[in-house]
């Protein structure tokens, strides 16, 4: 059974201190938890390719999925990801693309995932981006990378997550997939770091005009009240999609900072630290607020982070 990466196996696997369970947001999106994973593998750093979250935004409904671009990781890393064509069975495709040393990132459905277990496992259906690293059809096993850790799952989960359980006359559902090309030669860390500070400078040239945190304040209290209608679980979606996202963006960027010069950086780092602090007490005020049913509260509640984010935009803006 090939892989691309041979010497990992889930029961032994380390995740990254970035996926440390004493962080305030150990795991953040599943796309960008899963480049800090592989990254690690390869012997990079991921802190490197951090710099794109000074671009997230408030998209009025919910704040930008954090995600690397593509270009950064080649520019980083000399790692290419472009879309990989489905047009044949899915497993075959990732079985062609292992064999040349090439990792798929693929959307596949967390109901059949027993990582979840607890949030989505057998409960309910949605997308969530994996990278396979091993894949045994005959033995029904298929070894990934997905948030911030290394599984394996087998037998009528592996039936679910390639649809093997459908009959011929049932329509596939065909998922979107990357590939990732890996470099012959690794890119010297020297260079890696060099690209890295460029790059930082231009996604702070990119950052959001205005305070995205007082913009997503001006309508909190009035989404929170609608999200209080909803049954209590899309309190969790609701959540995820707009304090977790920016809190756990911040907290990245505060290491993304220290990473390239505490020295230079580290007043700018402590304000995003404490943007990420905020995100994560206003979530338990918004539990509070959806059970009670008070939403007064939370007009002002976004305060302390709507003002961090200034803090760092202005301590950036003067090393940049």
């Amino acid at each position: 059974m090939s892989s691309v990466f041979p010497d990992i196996r889930p029961d032994s696997y380390s995740p990254h201190a970035l996926h440390s369970l004493e962080r305030m947001w150990p795991e953040t999106n599943c796309y960008i938890d899963l480049w800090i994973e592989v990254l690690s593998t390869l012997g990079l750093a991921p802190e490197a390719m951090l710099g794109f979250t000074l671009g997230q935004d408030f998209e009025g409904d919910q704040f930008t999925f954090f995600k690397v671009p593509l270009e950064d990781l080649e520019a980083l890393y000399g790692i290419r990801v472009t879309e990989l064509a489905i047009f044949d069975k899915v497993e075959r495709h990732i079985q062609t693309q292992i064999s040349r040393g090439r990792l798929c990132l693929i959307e596949m459905d967390s109901f059949y995932m027993p990582d979840t277990q607890g949030t989505a496992y057998r409960q309910e259906h949605g997308k969530t981006t994996v990278a396979i690293n091993r894949l045994d059809m005959a033995g029904k096993r298929v070894d990934y990378f997905h948030n911030g850790g290394f599984f394996s799952l087998e037998g009528e989960d592996f039936d679910g997550l390639f649809q093997l359980h459908l009959t011929d006359e049932d329509p596939l559902f065909l998922p979107y997939t990357e590939f990732a090309k890996f470099p012959e030669t690794p890119v010297d860390a020297a260079q890696t770091r060099a690209v890295s500070r460029a790059l930082l400078s231009a996604h702070f040239g990119r950052r959001p005009r205005e305070n995205p945190i007082r913009a997503f304040s001006a309508v909190f209290p009035e989404q929170v009240e609608a999200v209080a209608e909803r049954p209590f679980g899309f309190f969790h979606k609701y959540a995820f999609n707009t304090l977790r996202q920016f809190g756990a963006n911040f907290e990245l960027l505060a290491d993304h900072l220290v990473w390239h010069s505490a020295d230079e950086f580290g007043a700018a780092a402590e304000h995003a630290r404490r943007l990420s602090e905020a995100a994560k007490s206003v979530q338990f005020q918004l539990a509070r607020a959806v059970t009670r049913r008070r939403f007064e509260p939370l007009s002002t509640a976004l305060d302390p982070a709507a003002d961090a984010w200034d803090a760092v935009m202005a301590s950036l803006a003067e090393r940049l």
